[in-house]
């Protein structure tokens, strides 16, 4: 089921140049099957037909309305290949490849190009990509397709203008870095030619795709913004009423889908590459056809860190996958993380921070400054607490204190290595100093979605895309279809940050995919939309994910989020879904470390939208969050 991608790079480098869910009620118990059934197993809202899929339409919530793990359960187990996507039709795209003979590569790139037809108040071409992915039998590798500020970025203007980046319009659109990415994971495993993985996304575009109810939402929160462009207006609106429509249909999007397949390269160099510059000048952005063929895709080794008998792998900076793998042991019970393991990164020396350029043997355990191996004392922290009570309480309570910790740290360190050497050290909690943090300014709602795919050969992929907020910057490029992310706006305009504008720079990304192997043989691919709350989101699932018997219920648990106004608030403020566990030592632990605390009326889209799947003892599970429109399936 493995193979070099025929429509993919070859090489570690893609080098330029060289159907909807309900939102009034949970959907039914999901079906199952053992190792020697045949047909597709998915979440199920009825049973499954010889040969084809029972489909779960999980009940979508924005703020309200109860999720039974029984019968909101969006998770299927058996044989083939395990996929979860937020929408049904990303599920329906891999399906299709997988019956003709594709891996867990072939299924997540079909599930992603699908999404950004079906999803794009979430993900477009037009925005970023980070994966982590790993072929049979080989090792983890990092996929960071980010895009940069334009050369001609004009950042003088830019700080005259205010304190922050602009949140939305055409100066914070970056280079588009997804097609590089498609093509990145594809010559890492994929065993179909691109264009064959993209041809369900394309009829989707052509003959239209009904408007999912986390759609519908998205339109409305941002229906300002969506009337004020013309090119969101033409696909989102009803012109006659100026209400959301029901149905997509993206002719143009469609033909650039096509286009891709034939050739992704012209993306960033050639008639499409001229044919976008020309609509981001007109739109008023300074990115040229110069800085579309600048781009590259990174393909690098992740940063890991080993938890008892697994390895965590995550992404580098610019992307947060080092907050992750600060919490994810106090998340294990295996008290703050340096206590519970090393923490490796191929691609760096020891003893250094992250810097543009450096390359070592691979194993090389890395942190700023030191070399740390398990076992290592890691500082608490000034002014915060140290958890007492309960076992679960207690590990609730941990998590809850570093996963603070982390945020702070991430908003005061993480940057674009171009730029300048990223303290790695402070950003996985190695030092004693506590930071100050930032104002991590407004709200990315609807931002990101996650795939995630594992095969019985081992083949795994865990894939995110993102606009950031809702529709990106509320900009839809007419010419090619796409919507143009805002990444840009995550950009500080303090000139001694870490995350500084500067030109050809790459911005800070929440997008946090992870990875999980263990000592027998087990793989879990596990990914999540929650924008600056990804780690956090991901490492209260983590853990059980490796071994849980019902993913779905797991992921359908109550959770907690922190943040301040990217989650709507004005100060500092752990919010909790209700029924939330530990809820009581989670409160406490907030008001020492001085946190409001607030509740959502019921399950809540800023709590996440997890996707897992996963390989153990040779059988295939995978659940999709009930909180957006999604399906898992095992498919055959």
């Amino acid at each position: 089921m493995s193979g070099p991608g025929a429509g993919g790079v070859p090489g570690e480098d893609a080098a330029v140049g060289g159907g909807a869910a309900s939102s009034a009620g949970p959907a039914a118990m999901a079906s199952s099957s053992d190792a020697t059934g045949s047909g597709d197993t998915a979440g199920s809202g009825g049973a499954a037909g010889s040969g084809g899929v029972a489909r779960i339409h999980a009940g979508t919530v924005g703020g309200s309305g109860p999720i039974d793990a029984a019968a909101a359960a969006d998770g299927a187990v058996g044989r083939g290949v395990a996929v979860a996507a937020p929408h049904p039709a990303a599920v329906d795209a891999a399906r299709e490849v997988v019956a003709a003979g594709g891996n867990a590569f072939d299924a997540a790139l079909a599930a992603a190009a699908a999404l950004t037809v079906a999803y794009p108040h979430q993900c477009s071409v037009g925005g970023d990509l980070v994966a982590i992915v790993r072929p049979a039998g080989g090792e983890a590798r990092a996929v960071l397709s980010i895009g940069a500020a334009a050369v001609n970025v004009d950042v003088p203007a830019l700080r005259a203008g205010g304190e922050r980046m602009p949140f939305g319009g055409p100066q914070t659109v970056t280079v588009p870095g997804v097609v590089a990415g498609w093509a990145s994971i594809a010559a890492l495993g994929a065993s179909m030619p691109l264009s064959a993985l993209l041809e369900p996304a394309i009829r989707l575009a052509d003959d239209g795709v009904a408007v999912s109810p986390g759609l519908h939402r998205a339109t409305l929160g941002r229906l300002d913004g969506v009337r004020a462009d013309p090119g969101l207006s033409a696909l989102l609106l009803d012109p006659a009423t100026g209400e959301p429509v029901e149905s997509l249909n993206q002719p143009a999007l469609a033909e650039t889908l096509r286009q891709i397949g034939a050739n992704w390269r012209t993306f960033y160099k050639g008639h499409l590459a001229h044919r976008l510059a020309d609509g981001l000048a007109a739109l008023g952005s300074p990115l040229t056809a110069d800085d579309l063929a600048a781009h590259r895709a990174e393909v690098t080794m992740p940063l890991t860190t080993v938890v008892g008998d697994v390895t965590w792998s995550a992404a580098p900076p610019p992307v947060q996958g080092a907050t992750f793998l600060a919490i994810v042991g106090s998340a294990a019970g295996s008290g703050s993380q340096a206590d519970a393991g090393s923490i490796a990164h191929a691609g760096l020396p020891a003893g250094a921070d992250i810097a543009a350029g450096t390359t070592t043997a691979a194993g090389t355990t890395t942190a700023a400054g030191t070399t740390t191996g398990a076992g290592t004392a890691s500082p608490t922290g000034a002014g915060f607490p140290v958890a007492t009570g309960s076992a679960g309480g207690a590990n609730a309570a941990a998590l809850l204190t570093d996963a603070r910790r982390a945020q702070l740290a991430r908003d005061t360190l993480l940057g674009d290595p171009r730029t300048g050497p990223v303290d790695l050290d402070g950003l996985l909690l190695r030092t004693p100093e506590a930071f100050a943090g930032s104002d991590a300014g407004p709200k990315p709602a609807g931002d990101t979605v996650a795939v995630t795919a594992v095969d019985e050969d081992g083949n795994a992929v865990t894939l995110i895309q993102s606009v950031f907020q809702s529709f990106g910057s509320c900009l839809l490029e007419p010419g090619t279809g796409l919507v143009l992310h805002n990444r840009g706006s995550s950009f500080s305009l303090d000139p001694a940050h870490p995350a500084r504008i500067a030109p050809g720079v790459r911005p800070p990304h929440t997008l946090c995919p992870t990875l999980a192997t263990t000592r027998d043989g087990g793989i879990v691919a596990l990914g999540c939309q929650g924008g600056r709350s990804q780690p956090w989101i991901l490492a209260q699932v983590a853990p059980a994910a490796l071994d849980s018997d019902d993913l779905a219920g797991l992921l359908a648990r109550p959770r907690w989020i922190i943040g301040a106004r990217e989650i709507g608030r004005d100060a500092p403020t752990l919010l909790l879904e209700p029924g939330t566990p530990d809820a009581e030592a989670l409160t406490r632990t907030a008001e020492a470390l001085d946190l409001l605390v607030d509740v959502t009326d019921g399950p809540h889209d800023d709590a996440g939208h997890i996707q897992v799947a996963r390989l153990t003892a040779g059988t295939l599970a995978t659940a999709s969050d009930p909180r957006a429109d999604g399906l898992a399936a095992v498919l055959r």
